[in-house]
């Protein structure tokens, strides 16, 4: 395969769409309930499992952003992939920086089986799935900047 200028942006945005969401769905659908089904130490599980999504929020914040950017330099208008992106950092910027520290805070006083922190933890899980989905839907879209 011959990668030219004209064809290494396409190419640039299928990896960093597959990066991201392959992240998503391995990390949320695959590792995460291995670590629960797995480790006997729920904690264990739970700390492992929230390293891991807090490095998929990274990821996601980083090839989103690089996606939305390069969306911006090469198209003339808004279009539904800009915004669907969008909306996927935003998810991203809610679970990371707002549910996780109010989580974190609950499981630092030992309140892990307080109503408050299902009711975080289940927030943190739509917003993920929110999340994932979308990237599903980027990617059954197809070549990401064909409109």
């Amino acid at each position: 395969m011959h990668l030219t200028n004209a064809s290494l942006i396409p190419a640039l945005e299928r990896i960093l769409l597959t990066l991201w969401v392959g992240s998503l769905w391995v990390t949320g659908f695959v590792v995460a309930p291995v670590l629960f089904a797995e480790l006997a130490d729920r904690t264990l599980a739970g700390s492992t499992a929230g390293t891991l999504f807090t490095l998929t929020s990274y990821i996601g914040l980083v090839c989103g952003g690089v996606l939305l950017l390069l969306n911006a330099a090469l198209q003339k208008h808004i279009n539904w992939r800009a915004l669907t992106i969008t909306a996927m950092l935003l998810l991203i910027v809610i679970g990371q920086f707002v549910i996780t520290p109010m989580v974190a805070e609950l499981r630092l006083q030992g309140l892990t089986e307080s109503a408050r922190f299902g009711q975080l933890h289940g927030v943190a899980s739509v917003l993920f799935l929110l999340t994932s989905v979308l990237g599903l839907l980027l990617v059954a879209a197809g070549q990401y900047r064909q409109d």
